[in-house]
């Protein structure tokens, strides 16, 4: 699969989400991927490097970036780094839409050598993330006070100093498209155990079997059908090497026909069986 949506849940009791980037250990790679939220990541040690439109991004300690909604993005981090990262929902700043929910923020990290000396000056929020951080993982006595009191000094930051004020339309046009995509592959997630047909979903969301269709083959360079098996395999995946559950039982609980179909789509894509695979991660189950 070229790219896919991700789903982002804020953290239990808090607007926002923000967490240490799982890519820390090194030899890590992120594949192509969108999201409705707003993203920064704030390298402190190591370097990163991140691939937007194709363009290539290095980011060093010290530096940010920030990832905007509905922006397809890869990551690539070869060494061990540690980066935060923060996640905003897009609603957080509906105020400040240059159109129907679309808006737009720049950073250092993309603006030409030569424009450097306009560009925002990235070490008010690096330090204001970086303590968010801090205070939201101690958890001293009125954390919750000064977290959020931290995340509404970001986002004053980005609304007045990285929010650019003017979009192409055709920017604004294939925003739409994924944000329209978005809300159906998040659907598709939240129902992937159920019988999901690409007519019954255009029909659910006001689209033509057709146009849907399209819109998958455009968006997320892979068909509808082969989406969905993505999302299953993805949560059986999950299953087989944490759970002690049979491999038929994973194969029916997420959305497979059999466990002959599950094993037979599991080797297509990953040249192994089921079994193979659990008895590497040491689960034994009862068959």
């Amino acid at each position: 699969m070229e790219f896919q949506h991700e789903l982002i849940i804020p953290n239990e009791g808090l607007p926002f989400k923000i967490f240490l980037f799982e890519g820390g250990h090194g030899n890590y790679e992120r594949e192509k991927h969108w999201h409705t939220s707003i993203e920064i990541f704030a390298v402190l040690k190591g370097r990163l490097t991140f691939f937007l439109n194709e363009e290539e991004y290095p980011l060093e300690a010290g530096g940010l970036i920030i990832i905007n909604s509905n922006e397809i993005h890869s990551i690539h981090a070869p060494r061990k780094n540690e980066t935060v990262v923060l996640q905003i929902p897009l609603k957080q700043f509906e105020k400040y839409f240059t159109a129907q929910r679309f808006i737009r923020f720049t950073s250092a990290a993309r603006v030409a050598k030569d424009q450097k000396s306009k560009a925002p000056d990235n070490r008010k929020l690096a330090f204001f993330i970086e303590e968010l951080y801090k205070v939201y993982c101690a958890r001293e006595e009125g954390w919750e006070y000064r977290t959020m009191a931290l995340y509404y000094n970001i986002l004053y930051l980005m609304v007045r100093d990285y929010r650019e004020t003017e979009a192409a339309q055709e920017e604004i046009q294939d925003s739409r498209r994924l944000d329209a995509l978005s809300k159906i592959t998040t659907y598709m997630r939240e129902h992937y155990t159920e019988e999901l047909k690409l007519s019954e979903m255009a029909n659910l969301f006001g689209y033509s079997d057709a146009y849907l269709s399209r819109m998958f083959k455009k968006y997320a360079k892979i068909n509808f059908k082969t989406y969905l098996q993505e999302i299953r395999m993805s949560y059986a995946c999950r299953e087989l090497m944490n759970t002690e559950k049979t491999v038929s039982q994973i194969a029916l609980d997420n959305g497979f026909a059999s466990s002959r179909a599950f094993s037979r789509e599991f080797q297509k894509k990953y040249n192994r069986l089921p079994s193979e695979v659990r008895q590497k991660f040491n689960t034994t189950p009862k068959e």
